[in-house]
């Protein structure tokens, strides 16, 4: 590793500040930081696309492991429930093991998990399996970002927070349409495998170039993790079985209602009078970063949604395939990457980061309220631009929120305050599937007693309803095509009406924003320097 000499100088006090230290130099040095981050991108990348690549393999698995529905279900659940609960003691091992250590050793543990997925022989075996994998990459996400920010200079930061939110942002489009595609032309047990050989390229940069923190010796607080871990797991539980169990018409839902409300309050009373909490109470102690968690879960809520809503709505009802479906979702990537580029620039010139945030979600309330009026006869062109309009508000949101989350936060804070953003966005991203997803179902059903209500003789010329005993068979085969119909016309008003619900959601956060302190993001210059920094 190479350094650059200077004169010697007194050294300057630390500033609190992850965008705009003193000098513009990195906090961490690395010889080709542009190859290190290819490598945390890849890494980073591969754990996002596993949230959402193994959805469109779940039929495939089924038949392949010999398992009921209820159970192949739980491929997706012990995933969801192991990334919750291990991502909050990632600020605790990092200091403990060291950030290299447990970054490569995640990684690792990750492809070595997903070699063990595809390989496993039944559906006991594969939940086991699928836990582990979410248990080991639950690090990968936090860690990257991290990373991100401690081997850049400043200067460099929105540049490459704009790269990490790329992957972030652009790996749950990209998981359904690589799954569906090494579904179909090869094994559902690839979806797992393709790990490999990425994993290897990640893990290669990283063992040359990956710096590490100081390892500092800090207590873990058992009873913390152990409050929060029942609490994350209750309420994921909760959101991804409540369809499945009839909410809380069923005793499960209210044993994880109970749970969750219970270890919640213990939490919260053992984390204000605890010694040393599981997470520094001085990270709360900023109200930037309290609203870019806020907002963090705001993202989740609207963007998983939308994504989730999408490929059956076009695959159903618009008879797109698999691969036309991604085709059709890609533009959001493109959206999302091209504002983030922008706006990372932006910050640098001095824009305020609340206004650029508050413009993105009004993009995206903008592109909801566009997508509430779509139908049936809608084409790919208009379901295109939408999702390049909505992936422009959402790249827009996301790194002015990160910019303002760690502008004022402690460098040994960092962290932890990044495996909290990413619990936020991976919670607010399973409220809101499972909203759309209950909301969908229960709109579907009054929106088809509502048409059904008046497809009456007078209603349609379609079908002559007087023959229908005469004709018994052509009046059944009549009847069915009208139902087809009528389920066709109340799942998209159904869909519609999510689309409503998801634009006030997104038009609610904006006043948030006004709430928010304006941080200094400027990089600095050598007309800024202190007296202090000037060397003698």
């Amino acid at each position: 590793m190479t350094r650059s000499t200077r004169p010697a100088r007194p050294a300057a006090p630390l500033r609190p500040s992850a965008f705009a230290p003193q000098d513009d130099v990195a906090l961490l040095e690395v010889e080709n930081p542009t190859l290190l981050a290819i490598g945390v991108m890849v890494a980073s990348l591969i754990q996002i696309l596993d949230s959402t690549i193994a959805n469109v393999a779940i039929p495939h698995m089924q038949s392949s492991l010999g398992a009921t529905s209820d159970e192949v279900s739980w491929v997706l659940t012990s995933y969801i429930v192991a990334v919750a609960v291990a991502m909050p003691i990632t600020g605790w091992l990092a200091d403990r093991v060291g950030s290299r250590r447990l970054f490569i050793g995640s990684v690792f543990a990750f492809v070595a998990t997903s070699m063990l997925c595809g390989m496993a022989q039944n559906i006991t075996e594969m939940v086991i399996f699928r836990a582990l994998q979410g248990a080991s990459g639950a690090f990968i996400s936090p860690l990257s970002q991290a990373a991100m920010i401690d081997t850049n200079k400043p200067s460099r930061q929105p540049q490459m927070m704009a790269l990490w939110g790329m992957g972030i942002m652009i790996g749950p489009i990209l998981g359904p349409i690589l799954g569906g595609w090494l579904t179909q032309n090869w094994n559902w047990r690839w979806v797992f495998y393709v790990n490999v050989p990425l994993g290897a390229v990640a893990l290669s940069i990283m063992f040359a170039l990956l710096p590490s923190r100081p390892i500092a010796k800090r207590r873990f607080d058992l009873a913390g993790f152990a409050m929060i871990g029942i609490l994350l797991t209750s309420v994921q539980l909760l959101l991804d079985r409540g369809n499945h169990i009839d909410w809380f018409q069923s005793l499960e839902a209210w044993t994880y209602l109970f749970l969750a409300l219970s270890s919640l309050w213990m939490a919260v009373i053992h984390f204000f009078t605890a010694r040393e909490p599981l997470f520094s109470r001085s990270l709360f102690a900023d109200p930037n970063f309290l609203f870019a968690t806020f907002f963090s879960i705001s993202i989740g809520v609207v963007m998983f949604a939308t994504m989730a809503l999408l490929p059956p709505m076009l695959q159903r009802l618009f008879g797109y395939g698999v691969i036309d479906t991604g085709e059709a979702m890609m533009p959001r990537g493109v959206g999302t990457l091209l504002t983030m580029q922008i706006t990372g620039l932006m910050i640098r010139r001095g824009f305020d980061p609340r206004i650029l945030i508050a413009v993105g979600f009004t993009i995206a309330a903008g592109s909801l309220w566009e997508m509430a009026h779509w139908t049936l006869q809608t084409d790919y062109g208009h379901i295109a631009l939408m999702g390049f309009i909505q992936g422009l508000g959402m790249g827009m949101v996301f790194i002015p929120m990160n910019a303002t989350a760690f502008a004022t936060l402690p460098a040994h804070l960092r962290t932890d305050g990044s495996s909290m953003l990413n619990l936020s966005r991976s919670i607010g991203s399973s409220i809101g599937i499972s909203i759309v997803t209950t909301f969908l179902a229960r709109n579907l059903q009054i929106a088809h007693s509502d048409l059904t209500s008046k497809v009456t003789a007078s209603f349609t010329q379609i079908v002559d309803f007087s023959t229908l005993d005469r004709f018994q068979s052509y009046g059944e085969a009549a009847l069915a095509m009208l139902d087809a119909e009528v389920n066709r016309q109340a799942a998209m008003i159904a869909y519609v009406n999510n689309f409503y619900l998801m634009m006030w959601m997104t038009l609610a956060v904006i006043p948030f924003t006004l709430l928010m302190t304006k941080p200094n993001l400027m990089p600095p210059s050598s007309s800024q320097r202190e007296p202090e920094d000037l060397p003698h």
